[in-house]
């Protein structure tokens, strides 16, 4: 039976047995008695009541249904509504879980292309700072010392202090072009290109330790990348917005059959940052391109913890 009709059958329920009481034992005189004017008030209330709870009743699916679409997170796919209902109620959550699986789909295809052309993008620029920036200022230091080696003594210590300046913007160059492309992870695979990341982020001021568990499988480069990015981005948080002191990344073998990325901070924690914003959007987003769950809530110190857990295709190897 449709929503329609079972609306108006118990609606015309209601009435029909209002207009059987007025027939049978219930009378109105004219003028009306208090007595009757009490029977009748108390006969719309008892109307007004039980209609108002047979609605409630048959229209509480579509209120799940509406709570169910408000919090619908693409980021966090997986979640259904349970079908159930009358015919047009059952019919429509149906439709809505079949519409959240096309969005899923579409959402990961789409994100993948983006994330694909952004990593194209940064080897990219990479290549033109190391080839073209990085030369260039490689060859203003050998023409600097070429004329410090020759210069008077008065100027020869500015020269010199102009080849400290190159040679550090020269580094500064060289450091951002290994972020936007990790070469050391396509030649040396993730464990070292963690290690070199934990050791790119260790300051005065911020230690950062790796602890990495052997004999973990071999994973794809797409995976790899992933974990890699998402610990970048959380190291990242770590030292610039957390305020944190001390982090930890923790690669092992997690539930499963899967491969645990864990960075954990001792910063302000989750609840003190603002809202999620483009970096653990990111995170998310990539880690929906390897089928990883990417938890995100206040560690053990107070800080943060960052988990991602990528599903591992082993080969038979591992790597040290």
């Amino acid at each position: 039976m449709s929503l329609y009709w079972r609306i108006f059958l118990l609606n015309a329920a209601v009435l029909v047995t209002a207009v059987l009481l007025l027939l049978g034992p219930v009378t109105v005189s004219t003028p009306v008695l208090f007595g009757e004017a009490v029977v009748l008030l108390a006969g719309l209330a008892a109307m007004l009541v039980a209609n108002a709870a047979l609605l409630r009743i048959g229209l509480a699916p579509l209120g799940r249904l509406t709570r169910a679409m408000t919090a619908v997170d693409l980021l966090r796919p997986g979640s259904r509504t349970r079908v159930e209902g009358p015919g047009e109620v059952a019919e429509l959550t149906t439709t809505f879980n079949a519409m959240l699986v096309r969005l899923e789909a579409e959402r990961a295809t789409s994100s993948a292309r983006a994330l694909s052309a952004q990593e194209d993008e940064r080897r990219r620029i990479a290549q033109e700072l190391h080839d073209e920036v990085g030369q260039t200022l490689t060859a203003v230091l050998l023409q600097l010392k070429y004329a410090a080696d020759r210069a008077p003594d008065a100027l020869r210590e500015e020269l010199h202090q102009v080849q400290e300046t190159t040679r550090t913007g020269l580094d500064e160059i060289r450091r951002i072009a290994r972020r936007l492309r990790p070469g050391i992870l396509e030649e040396l695979g993730l464990h070292s290109a963690l290690r070199a990341l934990t050791a790119e982020f260790t300051t005065g001021t911020l230690t950062v330790r790796h602890f990495i568990e052997p004999g973990l499988p071999e994973l794809d480069e797409a995976t790899e990348l992933v974990l890699y990015r998402v610990a970048q981005e959380a190291l990242t948080n770590a030292a610039r917005h957390a305020g944190a002191s001390d982090v930890e990344v923790r690669l092992s073998h997690g539930p499963a059959g899967t491969v645990r990325l864990l960075v954990r901070d001792n910063g302000t924690g989750i609840r003190r940052l603002a809202a999620e914003g483009a970096g653990i959007q990111g995170m998310r987003e990539r880690a929906l391109l390897i089928g990883a769950d990417l938890a995100i809530g206040g560690g053990p110190p107070g800080g943060t913890d960052v988990r991602l857990d990528a599903p591992a295709h082993s080969t038979g190897e591992s790597r040290r």
